[in-house]
């Protein structure tokens, strides 16, 4: 599981989920296991710790 270290970063991913840029430039996570979008960061740039699709951090479905 991930952790905050409190300096800014995360330790470790978050497993289940990816992330996405949307057409508008925000990004958006889903959840790996049923597909569903979840929230939409409203400040720039992307989710700390959340795996970019596609990369292949996590397994199929995990």
């Amino acid at each position: 599981m991930a952790k905050n270290t409190g300096d800014g970063f995360r330790r470790g991913s978050v497993t289940g989920r990816t992330q996405f840029q949307r057409a508008d430039g925000l990004y958006q996570k889903r959840d790996e296991r049923t597909g569903t979008f979840m929230e939409v960061k409203q400040s720039p740039g992307k989710f700390k710790g959340v795996a970019s699709e596609p990369d292949g951090r996590d397994t199929d479905n995990s």
